[in-house]
């Protein structure tokens, strides 16, 4: 128990002799964790912009293909085509417009 007892003292006293660099040697591994807790998260943050990069990537070709879509859709010929074949209308001749006056 001695021998524990004068191991504990003999530390004690080494630390309280040399406390400023016991004190730096401390900061440099806070120090050293600091800068690892700081490159993991940097690499996380890069990883997140990928992943909404390639989201917008996938919105944006996502939006030019119903612009695409819409465009083909709202094309004068098909509508009228579509009419034509589904409704049985057509487009009515100079002889049978009717003009309605609005007082």
């Amino acid at each position: 128990m001695t021998n524990n007892f004068n191991l504990v003292t003999i530390i004690l006293t080494d630390i309280t002799r040399n406390l400023l660099r016991v004190l730096l040697f401390t900061a440099v591994l806070i120090s050293a964790l600091a800068v690892i807790l700081s490159a993991h998260h940097n690499r996380q943050l890069l990883i997140e912009k990928e992943k909404a990069l390639q989201e917008r990537d996938r919105l944006d070709v996502e939006w030019r293909n119903l612009i695409l879509e819409q465009g083909a859709l709202t094309e004068h010929n098909r509508i009228e085509s579509l009419v034509m074949d589904q409704l049985d209308m057509y487009r009515p001749g100079p002889e049978e417009e009717v003009v309605v006056r609005v007082k």
